[in-house]
Formats: C-alpha cells, structure tokens, sequence
C-alpha cells in the first residue's frame, strides 16, 4: 500500500462541488469512479482534498492523495487517470509522497484568483470564468484596500453562515489587485480560508472600487467582526484554486480547519 498525490485541473461549471454530495454531481465523485475502474478496487476513496470547492467553483491546482496498492508508476498517473475523467477534469502530475501525507493538513498555504470581467458587455467565452462587472472601478481605491486586508486578523466579518471553523484568524499573506483589460484579477494567498472568504473580500474590494464602500467600512469590518461592514459575496463562477503549497511535515490541524473556501 502507497499513498498517490495528484494534482487537477477542473471546469467547475457542472459540477456541485469537489466534495461528495447527496443531490448532485461532483468532482470527488467522477474522481473516485475513475480511480477505481482504473485500479479495480471498488472501495478506493480520496483521502483527501487541499480545497472544498464549492458548486461552480474551478481549479487549476487542487490536490488530493489516496492510498493504493496499484504498481502504476507515478509519472504515469496523470496518463492512466486522463483517460478514465470527463473531459472537464485533468490529472497533471501525480507523485508518491510519505504514508502520512494529508493534502489539507499538510498544507501551508493556498492561492485563489477571482476575475472580474470589466466593460460594457460580457464576453460569451468568459461567462463561466469571471463575474461581470459593466461601470468604472478604481484600482487605486481597491490595492489601497488590499494592504489593509492583506496580514493576519480576525476575519469574521469575511464569512459567510455555515462554516465550522473553531476560529476565524487567518494570515493573508498575498492579496493583490492587477488588470489585463478587460480582466481584473483578485489574488488572495492565505494559511487557511473562511466559508465564502475570497468571495466575499472580492465583494468587499469591487464596491470599494466602485465608490459604494468605504475604506473605512473596511477598517470597522475587520474591528468588529460585523458582516455589515463587509462587502457582498461574489458569485462562485469567478473563482479558482490555483495552487496549493505544502512544506516538509504534518501542519497543526486547527489551521484549516472548517470549510474552505471554494466553498
């Protein structure tokens, strides 16, 4: 018995999230029924997942790990799997990693990117990817906002009902505003999300940038935990996991615990 890492790509869009649900379709489900065709152990099942990714929610860099007692090569996991996934979903590298390997728990840090479409109209071909938004917005007003948002607090007032973290201090340690036209990109890196979190500080930072908040509604949000303060939590269409980074051994459990965003 080996324990597998793999990391995937995957469109979101029809999918009711990463984690297995009793109404809907997800990823961890098509993953697992593609593992276990391809191993023929019909009880495999994913140890884990970096990120609980929410309905609509994309990735380009979600990991899970499993344990198997199949003689694949590692090298040619992301070959074999590719085969047996829809084609929304796609292994790109797989490698064997210590018995104890958790990919959440071992997790120091993860990386998600919001994408606002700014302009007029929105492009057909990016109706599934980025949230649309048709008036002005100041990215001055929005990075002056990050660096206030960006370090560790207490981000109660960044989530959303439903979560089960046994606390909400978190340490963003990367959160930056850049534009492509007509894209504006959201990055946000932390040890550990909220429910709804990069959600809701991309809400928060569009109506900064469009004049409907306040610096210092911001400032009072991450004073008094108050979900008022805070700006609204943008649709999951926008958002994808875009790498996990892990380091050398096992991380305190309470780190991430609760759900993560994604959602």
């Amino acid at each position: 018995m080996h324990t597998i890492k793999v990391t995937l790509q995957y469109d979101g869009t029809r999918y009711a999230g990463f984690q297995r649900q009793p109404n809907g379709v997800t990823v961890q489900e098509k993953l697992e029924e593609a593992l276990r065709r391809l191993t023929g152990d019909g009880a495999l099942k994913i140890g884990a997942a970096a990120g609980r990714t929410d309905a609509g929610v994309h990735a380009r860099g979600q990991v899970v790990h499993f344990r198997t007692e199949s003689r694949i090569p590692p090298d040619r996991w992301p070959y074999a799997l590719n085969q047996q996934l829809p084609e929304d979903i796609v292994a790109t590298r797989a490698e064997l990693v210590p018995d104890d390997f958790h990919a959440r728990y071992w997790a120091v840090n993860k990386r998600y990117r919001y994408t606002i479409e700014q302009g007029p109209f929105q492009s057909p071909l990016s109706r599934l990817y980025a949230f649309h938004w048709a008036r002005e917005l100041s990215l001055e007003a929005m990075q002056e906002v990050a660096a206030l948002i960006a370090g560790r607090h207490d981000f109660a007032a960044f989530r959303s009902t439903g979560g089960s973290a046994k606390t909400s201090v978190r340490t963003v340690t990367v959160l930056t505003i850049t534009q492509e036209t007509p894209f504006v990109y959201v990055d946000v890196a932390a040890d550990g999300f909220l429910y709804n979190m990069v959600r809701i500080i991309a809400g928060t930072l569009l109506e900064v940038g469009a004049g409907r908040r306040t610096v210092a509604d911001v400032r009072r949000a991450l004073e008094t935990g108050e979900r008022c303060f805070a700006g609204k939590t943008l649709p999951p269409h926008g958002l994808s996991l875009e790498f996990v980074t892990y380091g050398t051994g096992t991380a305190p459990r309470d780190r991430l615990v609760g759900d993560e965003d994604g959602e």
